[in-house]
């Protein structure tokens, strides 16, 4: 069996990538939707053509999507219609064009009917399902902080605070923080391991809408309101679903991928692509502790 290398991974990522994006729907009633010199384009046409250029259209509405592929697909056909009177279209070069294109069709073919109609949205859910028995809700807190630079500032401004002063207003006032101090300090919600330790402590031993005494970090003398705490579990399926449904596609191309390059004959001719690929292939040799026996 040849051995995976990374750039073969890095094909297969972009077969699946590749695949997805020009897989098209099953064609309904096939509408014609304009024509060119008698020749017609069809809605199964637009949606070859937006599987091919729709992600450089941005966000047109639907309707400006379809007439500008319908435009594209109008260009297309005057331009083989001109390659045709010129007679384009037979020679070795189109041979070969053609020879690729129809690869990249079977291929997008077999992406379709056995890899992508093999995932389900039961598939998905099952997925979902272990990831969510398997993880544990973890506590967020959301917290505002003003930043002083000596213990005297920040006794001074949470005495203001402690006599009924705007925690919000005092941070734009008197923060030192140039990232939260315009939003009143305002630091969104954190889990622990994503504050400094003395920072993390201070919020998560607070209630929500209490405020810290003064406190220190290496950044200063802190003051902190913790605003609101959370569990924070995995997002709803159906926000989740089709990145699910696009990853377990990807890892099935992966699969099929290798399955058909460990069946196949491979053979490099060109000398220096075969001296990189054998190179690649080389046993990666981990050097041993002094005094470690073989």
């Amino acid at each position: 069996m040849i051995h995976v290398t990374k750039l073969f991974r890095a094909a297969v990522a972009l077969w699946c990538a590749t695949a997805l994006l020009l897989a098209s729907p099953a064609a309904a009633e096939d509408k014609v939707l304009a024509k060119v010199n008698g020749k017609s384009i069809t809605e199964a046409d637009v949606r070859l053509a937006e599987s091919e250029i729709g992600n450089d259209l941005g966000s047109l509405s639907e309707d400006q999507r379809k007439r500008v592929l319908v435009e594209y697909l109008i260009e297309n056909q005057l331009l083989a219609e001109a390659g045709e009177v010129a007679k384009l279209g037979s020679g070795p070069s189109f041979d070969e064009r053609l020879r690729y294109w129809q690869r990249r069709a079977l291929r997008d073919a077999y992406f379709e009917q056995s890899i992508k109609a093999t995932v389900s949205e039961a598939d998905a859910r099952k997925f979902y399902d272990a990831q969510a028995a398997a993880s544990k809700p973890q506590e967020e807190v959301r917290a505002r902080h003003i930043l002083v630079e000596s213990e005297v500032k920040a006794k001074e401004v949470f005495e203001l605070i402690a006599h009924g002063a705007e925690f919000e207003k005092m941070a734009k006032e008197h923060s030192k923080d140039p990232g939260s101090r315009e939003n009143g300090g305002d630091l969104g919600y954190f889990r622990r391991g994503q504050m400094v330790p003395v920072f993390e402590e201070a919020a998560f031993r607070l209630k929500a809408g209490e405020v810290s005494q003064p406190f220190k970090s290496q950044f200063g003398w802190h003051i902190m309101k913790v605003e609101d705490k959370r569990q924070k579990g995995l997002p709803p399926f159906d926000a989740v679903k089709a990145r699910i449904m696009a990853a377990l596609v990807h890892r099935k191309a992966q699969e099929v991928a290798q399955s058909l390059r460990d069946k196949a004959q491979l053979e490099f001719v060109d000398p220096q692509l075969k001296a990189q690929v054998d190179k690649e292939n080389q046993p990666q040799i981990v050097p041993m502790a002094p005094g470690e026996k073989k």
